[in-house]
């Protein structure tokens, strides 16, 4: 979700890659709520952070704990910078309860993303 953020709301001043260290695919529900929101994630692919090392980021951002403990190193200057969301995909209950899950996290990370690139030069908070 937030690489589709990226792309729509920073395209023009951001490169944004999306990927994980145990990719599982694009969540069915992460697709149905950014339509909702008129952004389409459909044809992003799952990736694992492995295929993205040799690129020379200015930043890595995780945004979940797993990804924090298991993010790889990136040569350079590199910055790694965490910010936590909660993982949807991990949300339990009924469907309209999950949904609302993967509604505010795709609304937060919205946010977040608003906010680039000048909360990262601002100082990190990993």
């Amino acid at each position: 979700m937030a690489e589709g953020w990226a792309k729509v709301l920073k395209g023009s001043s951001i490169n944004a890659y999306s990927a994980g260290v145990d990719p599982k695919g694009v969540h069915p529900l992460a697709v149905k709520v950014m339509a909702e929101a008129g952004v389409d994630i459909s044809t992003q692919k799952s990736k694992h952070v492995r295929v993205l090392r040799d690129i020379p980021f200015d930043f890595v951002v995780t945004v979940c704990d797993n990804a924090r403990e298991s993010c790889p190193l990136f040569p350079g200057k590199t910055k790694i910078v965490h910010r936590d969301f909660e993982d949807p995909a991990a949300a339990k209950g009924s469907e309209e309860e999950v949904l609302a899950v993967f509604r505010r996290v795709r609304d937060q990370l919205r946010g977040f993303i608003e906010s680039l690139p000048e909360s990262l030069k601002k100082g990190d908070r990993t």
